[in-house]
């Protein structure tokens, strides 16, 4: 692969628990807290998952823009794209897993077509290349 651009950031304290994520250029400087679901406190910080969700949906709304483009069937100025990250025990071996949900809604398009070009976009984006095989990732569009 020939790196076009390369993210750098580090987290310390207790990591996920009570810890800090920030970003080299300090653009994202985040406490980390764990939700209770997770048997945290529940904390004023954010967390792994809300982190990644954030990152996906914005990267697959790039990857459907570009492939709704280059389709000649744009999606709307409103589109919008809801991920969800689930986190849970690994059923296929030792320790954790998450899983994606990927919504689009309000992308003006008829339902066929939005839906061959959610299935293009998972072809594109990066995240859903990083995930593929390892991460179940459902899609859908309303």
């Amino acid at each position: 692969m020939d790196v076009l651009y390369k993210a750098h950031a580090t987290a310390s304290g207790g990591g996920r628990a009570g810890g800090r994520s920030r970003t080299d250029d300090g653009k994202i400087d985040v406490s980390l807290s764990v939700p209770k679901a997770m048997g945290g406190d529940d904390g004023p910080g954010s967390n792994p998952e809300q982190l990644f969700a954030a990152g996906y949906a914005a990267c697959y709304l790039g990857a459907l823009r570009l492939v709704s483009k280059d389709a000649g069937t744009p999606v709307g100025p409103d589109t919008q794209v809801h991920s969800g990250i689930g986190f849970g025990k690994n059923d296929h071996g030792e320790g954790f897993n998450i899983s994606v949900d990927l919504k689009v809604t309000d992308h003006g398009l008829d339902q066929a077509t939005i839906d061959a070009l959610i299935e293009k976009a998972h072809q594109v984006c990066p995240y859903s290349n990083a995930t593929r095989g390892n991460v179940d990732v459902a899609l859908s569009a309303e």
